[in-house]
């Protein structure tokens, strides 16, 4: 079983931004591909970005382009998301989720694929 925590939310202006970390428990997190999702109230849990246990990284919604990056650090069982040039639209409880099977390359992007979440931790950018 894998346990994920993150951290690293918190209240921002418009144009700031975070990094938020998120530390997997188990010796098992090098081959888990990593994904982060968000979801606003009332809204349903969206993909934000994921990276394959190898570092791969392909899928970048276009709410995410050039302002967010994803990176994980298999030596400290923790993935990065950076987030720049935040906007209001951004405030939501950002997830850290993993999947175990897809190998070194790749990932899923859908939410159900996922066996492992975190708790959560809110973003919120004020106008």
């Amino acid at each position: 079983q894998v346990q994920l925590v993150e951290s690293g939310g918190g209240l921002v202006q418009t144009g700031g931004s975070l990094r938020l970390s998120c530390v997997a428990s188990g010796r098992t997190f090098g081959s888990i591909a990593m994904g982060w999702f968000r979801q606003a109230p009332g809204k349903e849990r969206e993909f934000v970005l994921a990276i394959s246990a190898g570092g791969n990284v392909a899928h970048y919604p276009d709410f995410v382009k050039d302002r967010f990056t994803i990176s994980r650090d298999n030596a400290k069982n923790t993935v990065y998301l950076e987030m720049n040039s935040l906007k209001p639209e951004d405030t939501a409880v950002y997830y850290c989720a993993g999947a175990k099977g897809y190998g070194s390359r790749w990932y899923p992007i859908e939410k159900g694929e996922y066996d492992y979440w975190g708790r959560g931790t809110q973003v919120t950018v004020s106008s």
